[in-house]
């Protein structure tokens, strides 16, 4: 009997060991959420060539906020710290492809750590330019925006990054260091063929940002800084690890009851192979809201090519009408004038013929899940 009674307890022993194995390994297991935006839309835009002609597209980058589809989990592992990740991927809703140059997790793909101290993210991740100007830029990286006169604004990510950011407060400060910031070569904006990690040449392709943030009650003030050196077969002219591309922003907003009033200057300077090119790009914004569903946002921006006529202007308005809190529809109208030899087109990777203005119609749907 008491072999049987020592057999019992030890086998109630071991299931209560296992129960407590079980709910430590339940309560340290990840939370993951699956995430996303479809936004789709037409437009319609003049003198695409330099003949006047018009063209209606659906495009790769509508009018609101690009889609996507994201995976982001969290794991306590207590004392007030947490293991984090995020996997996104941009996507095309026009043909259903991959954005940033057919990247698999091309907006973000990090891991990192979170604490009250901050947040430290390892992978590929957006830098302190993306998120200097969040909360000023009223219009966001759609169609019509800044994004068409600056392509990197809504495309600045860092390959090879680790990266910190924190909130202390009103106080926000936040770093990244690439150790090569571009490692796809599929062209365009998101992909510029720079993945340093080069031996006997410690600057080749390597990128740092930083950001310094305010935030009262009502207004906010950010600022940042992003270096980026090239290499050989980069794109842009960056082909050199002594060439650069710098940007310095500085960008405020304040609210007015509902109303936010944003804007901010973007100064830059590209020492190039072909020569140094430096600019100011100014942009002022306001966000309405018209009634209970319906939002208008407008802006206007103006880039200036120092030393040069090929300065371009940019006027944008959009209607926004929620028809539920994940979905709207929307409407936006634009017109972009170039002077000099500039060619600046109004829509996002689009064409226009030198010299020439080009006005915009466009209308879509966007829904978030």
């Amino acid at each position: 009997m008491k072999n049987h009674a020592a057999l019992r307890r030890g086998a109630l022993t071991s299931v209560a060991f296992a129960a407590a194995l079980c709910a430590g390994a339940a309560s340290a297991q990840t939370n993951i959420t699956v995430y996303g935006i479809v936004d789709a839309a037409f437009a319609r835009t003049d003198n695409v060539d330099a003949a006047g002609h018009s063209m209606t597209k659906m495009a790769s980058l509508t009018g609101s906020v690009p889609s996507r589809l994201g995976f982001r989990g969290a794991e306590d592992l207590g004392n007030g710290l947490s293991a984090i990740f995020t996997l996104e991927n941009g996507l095309n809703p026009d043909a259903g492809t991959a954005s940033q140059g057919g990247r698999l997790f091309g907006r973000q793909a990090w891991v990192g750590l979170k604490g009250s101290w901050g947040t430290l993210q390892l992978g590929r991740v957006p830098n302190m330019t993306f998120y200097s100007m969040l909360k000023t830029d009223v219009l966001g990286p759609n169609l019509f925006s800044i994004s068409s006169i600056d392509a990197y604004i809504p495309n600045a990510r860092s390959d090879n990054a680790i990266a910190y950011m924190g909130t202390f407060k009103r106080v926000t400060l936040g770093a990244t260091y690439s150790t090569g910031r571009d490692a796809s070569s599929a062209g365009g904006p998101a992909a510029t063929n720079c993945a340093g990690e080069v031996a006997g040449d410690a600057r080749a392709c390597r990128q740092y940002t930083g950001l310094l943030g305010y935030d009262a009650d009502t207004w906010g003030l950010t600022a940042s800084y992003d270096k980026l050196y090239g290499n050989k077969g980069a794109a842009f002219g960056l082909t050199s690890s002594a060439n650069y591309d710098r940007r310095t922003t500085l960008n405020g907003y304040v609210m007015l009851g509902k109303t936010k009033v944003g804007g901010g200057v973007l100064d830059r300077k590209t020492f190039a192979a072909t020569g140094v090119i430096e600019s100011d790009l100014y942009y002022l914004g306001l966000s309405q809201p018209v009634g209970p569903q319906l939002t208008l946002d407008a802006q206007v921006a103006r880039k200036n090519v120092k030393g040069s006529p090929d300065d371009t202007t940019m006027a944008v308005a959009r209607l926004t009408y929620a028809l539920s809190k994940r979905s709207a529809v929307y409407a936006a109208a634009g017109r972009m004038d170039n002077h000099g030899q500039a060619a600046l087109a109004l829509d996002a990777g689009g064409t226009v013929a030198p010299g020439k203005a080009q006005n915009g119609l466009m209308a879509g749907i966007r829904h978030a899940f």
